[in-house]
């Protein structure tokens, strides 16, 4: 299961940056991934290891090689990490505006 600091830690890594904002166009093969990367196929697959455990990717069989995608369920931990601090963001704005409006309503 993913959670928001392991998802974080995960993408701390530009590397790992990288693979999973290719991922973003679409599921990619480890050598598709590795094209244009300043690191090995293995390493990749090593890194699209440390996204999984996070839970940021999933694999799937593909004939005789692995297909990445990116899994909805980790980014909606990172949403739901981040909509905590809009939220109340908000929740303050709102409270800021309610006590700006009954000012001016005062005699």
């Amino acid at each position: 299961m993913a959670n928001a600091a392991h998802a974080f830690a995960a993408l701390a890594d530009p590397t790992r940056r990288a693979v999973f904002e290719r991922l973003a166009r679409g599921p990619r093969a480890v050598g598709e991934l590795a094209k244009g990367l300043p690191v090995s196929r293995p390493a990749v697959s090593q890194h699209l290891a440390v996204l999984k455990e996070a839970g940021l990717v999933k694999d799937q069989a593909d004939g005789t090689r692995r297909l990445y995608r990116i899994d909805p369920a980790g980014l909606g931990v990172i949403r739901a990490w981040l909509d905590r601090f809009w939220e109340d963001s908000l929740a303050s704005f709102k409270t800021e505006l309610e006590a700006a409006m009954r000012k001016e309503q005062r005699p």
